[in-house]
């Protein structure tokens, strides 16, 4: 089976690999597989076709890579950095 990267951002958007498996892989799904030099490779699974469409990145339709929980999680780190840091 083959897969698309789609990650808007990500230097190999647009190739396609063959899949050597999927799995969970430091908590995260990832896909596997082989460059073109024969390393193994890992990507995260929504960063391809294989995953299931995220729904929030369907909705936003282009006009927003972010999702508003993420957005809330980079808040709390950055307020965590500054309270660690005097601020």
């Amino acid at each position: 089976m083959e897969f698309e990267v789609t990650h808007p951002f990500h230097p190999w958007r647009g190739q396609r690999f063959v899949l050597s498996t999927r799995k969970q892989n430091w908590g995260e799904d990832r896909v596997m597989f082989y460059d073109a030099d024969g390393r193994l490779r890992s990507l995260l699974a929504s960063w391809t076709d294989v995953a299931a469409p995220d729904v929030f990145i369907e909705i936003a339709a282009g006009r927003s890579f972010v999702r508003p929980d993420d957005l809330a999680t980079l808040a709390a780190l950055i307020e965590q950095i500054e309270r660690s840091h005097g601020g």
